[in-house]
């Protein structure tokens, strides 16, 4: 049986030349979205030019990128992206008047199921194990990505002890680096334009052996071979600005996935930490709250 797209794009991760790399990347990041690429738009996104994409189709064993555009209903079947009926009314009525914000719902709602299809893989899965079982967890994040990092460092802390989310002032990683502390893990934040300090705390924690997570976008063509699972979300979605926002719901869905890992116990942790904010800062309309 002839391998599918995906087995075929996955293969070229391993074996591809650096711009096969990246479109391969790309392609498995944004495959509900290919129906709409063209040659040129493929070549824009990720910087080579048209014969490459046509090169690359015909490495695939495509004649052409409308051949392997042509395969893709075996991919993503006849699913509609819009599943409701009012979602759909809307994109309709959006589209008649050129509205291109329809456009870009269409593509978060679409990138919002691929989120939920990674987190179901194997690799989803071990990830979320690391960070329930791991002695430590470590998060960081880079430029406007730091904030992201920050969220999943805190939300974990509700859940476990250990979580620290990495000093980036100091300039030196000496927290996570210099540590003798066995079992130790990394998670990282990270989107084009990547940050140099991203790259090399990968390369720095893969030669410590430090077991380490890339959640970016789907131009990253070197987090594979650095780190331990890469977790690609969309960030392209017609807008003025790439959005990181998915990164955040990736962040929701790995902290639910902790915490069906921790199980029921943690609920005892839960009640501790909400009694330790009631106690040091209180909430609105709460009475018990801090007497100062």
């Amino acid at each position: 049986m002839s391998l599918t797209l995906r087995q075929r794009l996955q293969a070229c991760l391993a074996s591809g030349s650096k711009a096969d790399k990246t479109l391969a990347s790309y392609m498995l990041a944004q495959m509900p979205s290919l129906p709409f690429e063209t040659a040129a738009s493929l070549a824009e996104k990720v910087s080579v030019s048209e014969p490459t994409v046509g090169r690359f189709c015909r490495t695939l064993g495509y004649k052409s990128l409308k051949d392997l555009k042509g395969s893709l209903a075996e991919e993503i079947g006849d699913r509609p992206w819009l599943i409701s009926d009012r979602l759909r009314d809307f994109q309709q009525r959006s589209l008649a008047g050129d509205d291109q914000l329809a456009r870009s719902l269409q593509l978060e709602i679409a990138g919002l199921v691929r989120l939920y299809e990674l987190a179901q893989s194997e690799e989803w899965k071990r990830v979320a194990r690391r960070l329930a079982t791991a002695s430590s967890v470590y998060v960081t994040g880079f430029q406007t990505e730091r904030g992201l990092a920050q969220y999943l460092a805190n939300q974990l802390q509700y859940l476990r002890d250990g979580v620290h989310l990495v000093d980036l002032a100091a300039g030196n990683f000496s927290e996570l680096l210099l540590s003798d502390e066995a079992g130790r893990c990394l998670v990282i934040f990270e989107a084009r334009r990547y940050s140099r300090m991203a790259k090399l705390l990968a390369r720095q924690t893969k030669e410590a052996g430090i077991p380490t997570t890339l959640v970016t976008d789907a131009f990253c063509d070197w987090g594979r071979e650095l780190v331990d699972e890469v977790l690609v979300v969309s960030t392209e979605f017609n807008l003025f600005w790439d959005s990181t926002a998915q990164m955040a719901s990736l962040s929701n869905l790995l902290i639910n996935a902790v915490f069906v890992e921790l199980g029921p116990q943690v609920e005892v942790r839960l009640n501790r930490m909400a009694e330790l904010y009631g106690r040091f800062t209180g909430h609105v309309g709460d009475a018990s709250g801090p007497l100062g």
